[in-house]
């Protein structure tokens, strides 16, 4: 029986650049950083004082995937064809969306309200979606 999620991934171009967004812009907090073998950055983020969950910050590239796979994920990605990345929640989306609309991040989706919340949209560097919901009380994550 599985009882929890521990890790998921997002593909990321750069991890020097996905530390910028994920950690100086979304507010994320560095879980892991070091290399493997010397063939991959094991880099991993997580909400500030979440010690269960994590996302890998996987650099599209060899161990991972072959040279040609690797460019063409890129290139899906890039056309924003991850479909949903990762979802967050937070306290105010109305608010966050504020910040991160001051930090330059990308929206995509204006913050809307819809029966199980308040949520929006953003994108990555690299192309990938992002949600944010504030839950509607009575809803997981209220």
């Amino acid at each position: 029986m599985i009882t929890s999620i521990s890790i998921s991934h997002v593909w990321v171009f750069d991890q020097d650049e996905a530390l910028d967004f994920y950690v100086g812009k979304l507010g994320l907090e560095v879980s892991a950083d070091m290399e493997i073998g010397g063939a991959m950055r094991w880099l991993t983020v997580r909400p500030k004082g979440v010690t269960d969950r994590e996302i890998l910050l996987e650099k599209v590239a060899p161990p991972s995937v072959d040279p040609d796979a690797a460019a063409k994920i890129r290139e899906l990605i890039s056309k924003g064809a991850s479909g949903f990345s990762v979802g967050f929640v937070t306290p105010d989306a109305n608010a966050l969306f504020q910040e991160l609309k001051s930090k330059g991040v990308e929206i995509t989706e204006e913050p809307t309200v819809q029966m199980y919340g308040t949520d929006f949209a953003v994108r990555d560097p690299f192309g990938n979606h992002i949600r944010l919901v504030q839950p509607a009380a009575g809803f997981a994550g209220a």
